[in-house]
This record gives C-alpha cells, structure tokens and sequence, in this order.
C-alpha cells in the first residue's frame, strides 16, 4: 500500500472541530483529519483559536502524517480522525 501526503493547506471543519487533511493511498484520495483537543493537548495550540490551531497543524504535520499513516495501514486506507488518545501523553511536540 502507497500512501502519501499531498502538500494540500489543510481545511477547518467547525461542523465536528477538525483540522481535514488529504492522504493518498494507492492514488485514491482519502480524508483524514485530527480533533482541535489533539491539537491542544499535543500540539501547543490554544482553545477557540482557528489561527492557532492552524499553526500547530502545520507545526506538527511531519508527525501528524506519521501517526495517520500508522492509521491507515491499519484500517486497509479507510478514512482516518485523530484523537487525542492517539498520541503518546506528554510529547507537545516532538
């Protein structure tokens, strides 16, 4: 399975508070996203913050991606939403 991560700016879902990502996997796109709660607790971002959170996406994409490809070879490439639990405690940003 190919999966890659396109450079596409990632899009603010307010409807269920993510950040939305694309990943390619063999060449389907394939949404993926990560709850603002991740992005605060892992990531630095600050609550009710769409420019913050935005920031620490963008700061943290490399591990982000990281953690959905773990995800996406896992569920066979089905679509992927990062939560909180999903990232090791205590890291903020590494």
């Amino acid at each position: 399975m190919e999966i890659r991560f396109p450079a596409d700016a990632p899009a603010y879902r307010d409807s269920n508070l993510t950040v939305v990502f694309p990943a390619l996997v063999d060449g389907e796109s394939v949404p993926c996203a990560i709850s603002v709660e991740a992005l605060e607790d892992h990531f630095g971002a600050y609550s009710e913050d769409l420019e913050g959170w935005m920031r620490a996406f963008d700061a943290g994409r490399p591990r982000i991606e990281a953690i959905a490809r773990e995800h996406l070879q896992i569920s066979n490439g089905t679509p992927v939403l990062l939560k909180s639990g999903h990232f090791p405690p205590g890291n903020m940003t590494g």
